[in-house]
């Protein structure tokens, strides 16, 4: 039977760096007779959409309707309608690429010989439909995680004991399983922290369910806590007695500290041991998972089926029932290293699924190809959510190679800043053109803009990029829309070509959503997604047929001519040129690509590589023609086309590259504006032919044209390389002011109107409104805006606005003078369907600019300020400065380099090289709390386009404590006061170039605070910064007049505090704010439509005023300095002599011995005696040494007049005086020294008691009385804690512990709680372990269990053995 499919919305994921998808909402549209409600609105499709040019962030885009109406081989289809079966079979789309027509006609075809690589975030082995294929095979053949997020460290080795019992790594004893084999005898221990393996989803669900077990046995202490206190105060209706007192603050004390920890609960995770060892064949892991479980005989590493390599027996594990989450193990390093292989979202299973799901109690379900075995490459690292990192990018593709795998998918990427460029694509191109790999990424989802394909499947040559289609039955079904579209479309959100260098982009279209698999801890079996992340998956699967039949009917493979095929056969989407820019080619048809790689198998092996300059220019090459400003379209110009014939590397001299010639005959879509010769000879060694385009002729907007080459003797072929050209003609502004409207746009369902405005030059920023008319149900629109610059990423704006009902809204947004700038609007795909009315929009733009001299401003640290020229070249516009500085960035080289090569397989490139890794260690101190974010400006915001391949860093405390991690793109974190060390990981395989980056400078970037934040003065005189005086405020600027303005830098006294020499304080300056906003908005530069870096590089520190005075203290007789500094000599030689053994300490006591006959009442060296003497380890007569200890500290006490002491401290000195200073300082030292005797000599007393195991209760034992024995210990105790109160403050940070052990020994464990709490929360320090094992040490001694547990679990986070591996 048919099991029910859930339609489940994804949580929102973070709009920085995600795979391609997204996640809709269904749709309801109710329509009374007279009056028609808003439609639900699909917000998770656009949620990341903001208003900012420099964001990361991936959604899909529209395209034109389809033509040929009545086909409907695209999925187009009037008046549809759903039965079950094409509901179940829009769930899984295949019909839309023939899939389903060519299983049906091949059913042997279906996948079977081909093995996927999915790069992802990981798939889970256990989710619905990925075990076998169709031909009973295993589905899934390796699962590795390339990230080593889920890493372990198991280098430590241990031996059981005789009960067969060894020591887990979290401290936990274990019990092995005595029918394991173990020839050795060696384990290897390692511990995770298992949320570390989780999900961010997955974690909430777990802790709210552990939260809510916690919370009632914290409850139910609780109520024990209060009736104890209840019953107390029944008992003593009237607390006079001090002991009383006490022993009842203790019992509230303990109800606070319950309370309290309900409210600061913070889970950290359950802990695990794993355990790894050789059986004599293959490395074994088990894992003890006990702590995840409720039922205490759950878990146990002895009931552990062990695991090995997933890859060796294809066997997988659960942690536990409750959260549901599979994982799999592998074991590097001869056993010093387990990966514990989790996904990072339900993104990489979903994929999985769509491209070779076998379902086969339900076939409509099944993926693309069911006959397709894969292996699961995670690229997402969990520690980052789920980006990407240089190091699971490269190991994916050596597992694809090693694997001998056919295809590559990969739904992951993002904007670039070179199209084409970077260590990853030199990687790919290795894969593809060596080892005959066919690679399918998604295009992305940036658009429905122009040039908005990301890296790597929209911009490198030897990758298919996928686009995003919607059918009308994918939108019934899967998207459940009241009315599907007449047609079949792209997604308005599928990204665009073409590349900045001119390359299509887009390669091919798939079908972009599919109800698939989805890991088992979702508590779901499906899951609706949509994007090109789950086009890519659709375009793989179908590949993959094509594979499977070309192996079957002896087809050489190659990506050339697969890739050849599925260009030349798909089905156009869109009856216009320049819809290739959105689809591609068209959609792709699995069965004519069949028929054309059958005609085509002894066609030779070839791509056609294309060189364009333009002619006497030899710089930059592209790959096509993008003639997209203004000059460029004013006059013919003369390109120069290189075609170059590419065989796959090993391809035979005589057999393949010498007999290679093709008669080529050349094609221009439009003679008119692209003339070319009209043949061309091609040899191996390739040809070139000059080509002239005339733009002059053209109308204003979008036109797109090809020049493609056909084979002369075989025509059929088709297109055998195209020259994509593609020409934007702008729209002059020539008005003053600068304005143009576009009136009465016309939009329906999916509908796109491009406009191409040249900037004026002396425009920054725009100021636009969008009235809409004439509709019914809610309408929601994409707005975007998009110019190129050389060598930057896409200047792009973007924002999703909704109209509920006929409205205006209004917009600005920075913008490039002189620049070429699309303005694309777009009503969303599936907003308005079951609606009537055409929507009718007006848009109009208004330009503003102030134009400066320096756009980027750096004050040098002198007190000069900075000239700034401004000017209004379009209309008058109000100069209305505004400047401030709210980051400092300080710099830092590393204190420590270390260089080595990666020992395991997973590192060693397919061309044999060792990849090496260069561990750069900083370090830097926080006076205060801060939110910190490290930036390495040579290698962040970069992932494909840099030749580099890692640089994950890795930031930490003294305790090992890791509080950050971060890859490419470093993201701020809140750290406590502190030392911190920062340890950066970088790998490349090229020695010389790691060597070149062992000095690298890095610099930690700190937010200030809100009182911290400078706000700059501008002035209109040279000398008004010193002066004070010529403030500047505003002005018109007229065009044609240019105005001068002084930029102050910062007072010197409002500088931080730990802004050390060479930092650079960081900020925004702007000069216009926007015409509609009130006089006191504008203030903020950030918030003014366009805004620019300011800097300002610290100077040196001021002299110390104090420095070089003369001291005023009368000098001393040269008779009594040479004695002092004799006894001070003295007391050193005493303070470096060794205690370690026997000999040593006999030494010791003879010159202490003699000192202090020498020197009897000399405070500090009876001090630096009683610290020699704690200084001692392997003490074996503990009370005999605490003697000795409080013996010392009794000197120390008795060499101090107290009396002197407290008449000074009773009394001010006067800080002017320096005589006066000199002496409290002194006092100061003395009265240290007093209060250090003190408490050494209460913690001896402490520890004697303790040892003779007089704990007495507070009921019993009062300050004043007199016993025998222990008695007379605890009364010194008290009488010795008495006096240390007279001196400090006894429940600090630095004395506490002796109140805690005080409240102890009377019973009062909820007060010495409270006091351990404070000083702990009081501390400025890294936290100290012996304080947190205090703390656990009292709960369990009051038998708070689930706290005791809470701690543990704690502990392994504050104070970890080492650090984690990268």
């Amino acid at each position: 039977m048919q099991n029910a499919v859930v339609l489940f919305k994804l949580p929102h994921l973070p709009s920085s760096r995600l795979p391609l998808h997204h996640s809709p909402f269904l749709s309801l549209v109710i329509t009374p007779k007279k009056v028609r409600k808003g439609r639900r609105p699909r917000e998770t499709e656009w949620s990341d959409r903001s208003k900012t040019s420099s964001d990361i962030r991936f959604r899909a885009m529209p395209c034109s309707a389809i033509s040929g109406g009545g086909s409907d081989s695209n999925g187009s289809l009037r008046n549809f309608k759903l039965n079950e079966s094409t509901f179940l079979a829009s769930l899984m789309p295949k019909k839309e690429i023939g899939a389903d027509r060519f299983i049906e006609a091949h059913p042997n075809f279906d996948g079977r010989g081909v093995v996927i690589a999915i790069f992802d975030s990981g798939v889970d082995p256990a989710a619905a439909g990925l075990q076998v294929t169709s031909d009973g095979k295993p589905k899934i053949l390796d699962v590795l995680d390339c990230t080593g997020s889920g890493d372990v460290d198991t280098s430590k080795v241990v031996k059981a004991d005789e009960n067969g019992c060894i020591p887990g790594a979290s401290g936990a004893s274990l019990h092995v399983n005595s029918s394991w084999k173990n020839p050795s005898g060696e384990w290897h221990v390692g511990y995770k922290l298992v949320y570390e393996l989780f999900t961010d989803t997955l974690t909430s669900r777990l802790k709210r369910e552990r939260k809510k077990k916690w919370d009632e046995e914290n409850q139910e202490e609780i109520a024990k806590a209060v009736k104890h206190l209840h019953e107390f105060d029944q008992k003593h209706s009237r607390v006079e007695d001090a002991n009383l007192k006490r022993t009842r603050e203790d019992l509230q004390n303990r109800v606070d500290y319950l309370q309290k920890q309900a409210e600061s609960y913070d889970d950290k995770g359950p802990v695990i041991d794993a355990v790894v060892w050789h059986d004599g064949e293959v490395w074994r892991v088990a894992i003890d998972t006990q702590t995840l479980d409720d039922d205490p005989d759950c878990g146990k590493l002895a009931d552990f089926v062990p695991l090995t390599n997933y890859r060796i027996e294809r066997k997988y594990g659960v942690f536990s029932k409750l959260d549901a989450c599979t994982f799999v193990v592998n074991v590097y390093d001869e056993g010093k290293i387990l990966s514990i292989v989790t996904d990072c979202s339900p993104h990489g299973t979903h994929v999985s699924g769509i491209a070779t799901a076998f379902h086969p109690k339900e076939p409509l379900l099944n993926g693309v190809a069911p006959g397709a075995q894969l292996i699961s490459c995670k690229i997402g690292d969990t520690r980052l959510g789920s980006m990407e990192t240089g190091t699971g990018l490269t190991r994916a593709l050596i597992a694809a190679v090693e694997h001998k795998c056919d295809l590559i998918n990969m739904s992951y990427g993002e904007p670039a800043l070179l199209p084409n460029y970077g260590r990853f694509v030199d990687l790919v191109n290795e894969a593809v053109n060596k080892h005959h790999l066919v690679f399918v990424s998604s295009a992305g989802n940036s658009g429905p803009a122009l040039s908005t394909v990301g890296a790597p499947g929209g911009t490198t040559s030897s990758i298919i990029g996928v686009g995003a289609y919607v059918s009308p039955a994918m939108a019934a079904g899967a998207h459940c829309v009241v009315e599907a579209p007449g047609e079949g479309l792209e997604y308005t959100w599928s990204s665009r070509g073409p590349t900045a260098d001119g390359d299509l982009g887009v390669s091919i279209s798939a079908p972009g959503a599919a109800v698939a698999p989805v890991p088992t801890w979702t508590l779901q079996r499906r899951m609706l997604m949509n994007g090109t992340s789950m086009a890519s998956p659709s375009a793989c699967g179908g590949i993959a047929l094509l594979i499977s039949a070309m192996k079957a009917e002896g087809i050489p493979v190659s990506p050339y001519s697969v890739r050849k095929a599925l260009e030349n056969t798909s089905v156009p989407i869109g009856s216009f040129p320049e819809d290739k820019l959105s689809t591609g080619q068209g959609l792709m048809q699995v069965d004519k690509a069949h028929e054309y790689l059958r005609q085509a198998r002894d066609v030779p092996h070839v791509w056609y590589q294309i060189k364009i300059n333009q002619s006497g220019k030899p710089t930059p090459t592209s790959r096509g023609i993008y003639l997209r400003e203004a000059c460029a379209c004013q006059q013919s110009t003369e390109w120069t086309v290189q075609v170059e014939p590419k065989f796959h590397e090993g391809a035979s001299n005589l057999e393949e590259l010498v007999p290679f010639e093709e008669c080529i005959e050349l094609h221009s879509s439009e003679k008119a504006v692209v003339r070319a010769p009209e043949f061309l000879l091609l040899t191996h060694n390739g040809r070139s032919f000059n080509i002239v385009v005339d733009p002059t002729n053209l109308s204003e907007g979008l036109h797109y044209y090809e020049l493609y080459g056909v084979d002369c003797k075989a025509p059929w072929r088709g297109p055998l390389f195209r020259i994509p050209i593609t020409i934007t003609k702008p729209i002059a502004v020539i008005s003053r002011p600068p304005l143009y409207s576009f009136s009465r746009m016309s939009f329906l369902p999916g509908h796109i109107e491009r406009r191409f405005i040249e900037v004026p030059l002396g425009a920054t920023w725009v100021e636009a409104t969008m009235q809409t008319s004439g509709f019914d149900t809610a309408r929601r629109f994409f707005v975007d805006s998009v110019q190129l610059c050389p060598l930057q990423r896409p200047c792009k704006w973007e924002s999703v606005v909704t109209f509920s009902s006929p409205a205006a809204k209004s917009f600005s947004f920075p913008v490039v003078g002189g620049q070429t700038m699309e303005l694309a609007i777009a009503q969303f795909w599936s907003s308005g369907i079951g609606g009537n009315e055409t929507t009718t929009v007006d848009f109009e733009i208004v330009f503003h600019g102030i134009n400066v001299n320096k756009e980027e401003l750096v004050l040098d640290g002198s007190e000069a300020p900075i000239r700034i020229e401004a000017e209004a070249l379009l209309a008058s516009e109000k100069l209305v400065p505004a400047a401030t500085l709210n980051k400092i960035r300080i710099p830092y080289r590393p204190v420590e380099a270390e260089l080595c090569s990666l020992p395991t397989d997973r590192d060693k490139l397919p061309s044999e090289k060792r990849i090496l890794a260069l561990t750069l260690t900083y370090k830097f101190k926080l006076e205060d709390g801060a939110e910190v974010k490290p930036q390495v400006p040579l290698l962040n915001n970069r992932i494909y386009d840099t030749k580099f391949e890692s640089q994950f860093y890795m930031i930490s405390d003294a305790n090992k404590r890791v509080y950050a991690t971060g890859e490419a793109y470093p993201s701020s974190s809140k750290l406590p006061k502190g030392e911190y060390t920062l340890q950066l990981y970088l790998r490349h395989d090229n020695v010389q170039y790691l060597e070149k980056m062992k000095q690298l400078v890095l610099f930690i970037e700190r937010k200030l605070e809100e009182k911290d934040v400078m706000r700059l003065s501008f002035f209109s005189q040279p000398d008004g910064p010193l002066m004070g005086n010529g403030a500047y405020k505003s002005s018109v600027l007229v065009p044609g007049k240019k105005e001068a303005i002084y930029l102050g830098p910062p007072s010197k006294d409002k500088l931080p505090k730990f802004s050390l020499q060479g930092s650079v304080l960081l900020g925004a300056i702007s000069y216009g704010k926007l015409s509609y906003v009130g006089k006191e908005e504008g203030k903020d530069p950030l918030k003014n439509p366009v805004s620019y870096q300011i800097s300002y590089i610290v100077p040196p520190n001021k002299m110390d005023e104090d420095k070089g005075k003369g001291s005023s203290t009368f000098a001393k007789a040269v008779s009594e300095r040479l004695e002092e500094e004799v006894r001070d000599a003295k007391i050193k030689v005493l303070t470096r002599l060794k205690q370690d053994n026997d000999e040593e300490r006999a030494e010791w006591n003879k010159l202490s011995a003699s000192l202090k006959s020498e020197y009897p009442k000399h405070t500090p060296l009876l001090a630096k005696i009683l610290e020699g003497l704690l200084s001692r380890s392997n003490v074996e007569d503990k009370v005999c040494h605490d003697e000795e200890v409080i013996d010392a500290a009794n000197e120390v006490v008795d060499s101090i007049d107290r009396d002197e002491l407290a008449k000074f401290f009773a009394l001010r000195s006067d800080p002017e005086d320096e005589e006066a200073e000199k002496i409290k300082e002194k006092m100061e030292t003395t009265r240290d020294q007093l209060a250090e005797a003190l408490y050494q000599k209460g913690l001896a007393l402490a520890e004697i008691l303790s040892l003779q195991g007089d704990k007495p209760s507070a009921s019993v034992v009062s300050e004043g009385s007199k016993e025998a024995g222990s008695g007379v210990v605890l009364k010194r105790f008290e009488d010795n804690f008495k006096e240390l109160q007279k001196w400090v403050e006894v429940k600090s940070s630095k004395y506490g512990i002796l109140s805690i052990t005080r409240e102890r020994h009377h019973g009062r464990l909820g007060t010495a709680l409270k006091v351990l709490n404070e000083i702990i929360q009081d501390n400025t320090e890294p936290p100290k372990k012996k304080l947190y094992e205090e703390k656990l040490s009292l709960l369990d001694e009051i038998g708070w269990q689930h706290l005791v547990t809470y701690e543990r679990q704690w502990m392994h986070v504050r104070f970890p053995p080492s650090l984690p591996l990268f």
